[in-house]
């Protein structure tokens, strides 16, 4: 290569040097912004996972101590005291002192019912936590309200719900309750061929089928 050339060359190169330096003058503060950020970003994430995970320890730490009280008035007054930090924690909460009101010597079952309908009401509660709430309602009298009681069953009775063959058994009860033995008889024996249904309730089902008479089998 010649001398002539040579020099283009470096002229060249010193000529993209100093352009890259002049854009990294220009624009290098972004990419020690961007850095920064990325580095802030994980460390706020990390702050968060850290403050949630003390916050859930705490919370369980409180539940246990609050349910190894010697007496439910104890346990009641424990539970009460806990003040959840999300939806998660308020839903397991409810639960928890419904259970509380139900177990104690004066069977509090007003106050358990109000505990479970004000989390099955929460707007955005898991849909496990309602249905949970709803079904431990029906199982400890019902709502208050035949209407009410028969849109639970239905919503709990619903295709895919959790306590599904449990609704349909209730609702089944319930049509015996209002004198409609047709209805009843449909819904045990719908039962008794139910693969989610345990073997106690479809053994169930069979036994209230034949103590009215009928058939299991349709007729």
């Amino acid at each position: 290569m010649s001398n002539p050339e040579s020099f283009i060359d470096e002229v060249t190169e010193e000529v993209r040097r100093d352009r890259l330096y002049a854009m990294m003058r220009r624009w290098g503060w972004v990419a020690v912004v961007l850095v920064l950020l990325l580095v802030g970003g994980a460390a706020w994430t990390e702050w968060q996972n850290a403050r949630r995970a003390a916050s859930a320890q705490a919370f369980g730490d409180a539940v246990l101590v609050a349910l190894s009280a010697d007496d439910i008035a104890a346990r009641r007054a424990t539970l009460a005291a806990i003040e959840p930090a999300d939806g998660g924690q308020f839903a397991i909460l409810s639960l928890l002192r419904a259970t509380a009101d139900l177990n104690g010597e004066d069977g509090a079952a007003e106050a358990a019912r109000d505990d479970l309908m004000t989390l099955a009401d929460t707007p955005d509660v898991p849909a496990i936590y309602r249905h949970l709430a709803l079904a431990k309602v029906m199982l400890n009298g019902g709502t208050g309200d035949a209407a009410r009681d028969g849109a639970v069953l239905e919503e709990l009775a619903a295709p895919g719900a959790p306590f599904r063959t449990m609704a349909v058994e209730m609702q089944a009860l319930a049509a015996l309750d209002a004198g409609d033995e047709a209805t009843a008889l449909t819904l045990l024996r719908v039962l008794t061929q139910d693969a989610e249904a345990t073997e106690a309730l479809r053994r169930r089902a069979v036994q209230l089928i034949v103590a009215l008479g009928a058939s299991p089998e349709p007729a």
